[in-house]
């Protein structure tokens, strides 16, 4: 299942390209606004996104900043990495290197 509940409080989406893309983040964006959990997005199967994408993601991180829930990119290929630089949401996002990291990312902030 490429969205799987970590804790009670956080899902981690492991995402594809599309058309796994889209119904992955449907899911989550439905799992968050239900259960109210911090999110980990893992890119590390992802080669492309294309505006529709990017479109998803930035309703997505907006619930989730309305409901003062975590949102939290990881495993981005160099190439989406350009993407992310030359359309200025490394600024908006929040990034890590992996999905354990972003995982204790959560677990510190979450015990503050």
């Amino acid at each position: 299942m490429p969205v799987e509940k970590w804790s009670e409080q956080v899902s981690v989406a492991r995402l594809g390209d599309d058309p796994q893309f889209t119904d992955d983040l449907q899911t989550l964006q439905d799992e968050m606004e239900q259960r109210g959990i911090n999110a980990v997005l893992d890119f590390s199967s992802v080669h492309f996104i294309n505006s529709s994408n990017i479109a998803r993601l930035l309703r997505l991180r907006k619930r989730a900043v309305s409901s003062e829930l975590k949102l939290i990119l990881c495993s981005i290929s160099t190439q989406l990495w350009g993407t992310f630089l030359t359309t200025g949401l490394d600024k908006v996002f929040e990034f890590r290197e992996n999905v354990p990291t972003a995982l204790a990312t959560l677990q510190i902030s979450t015990n503050q």
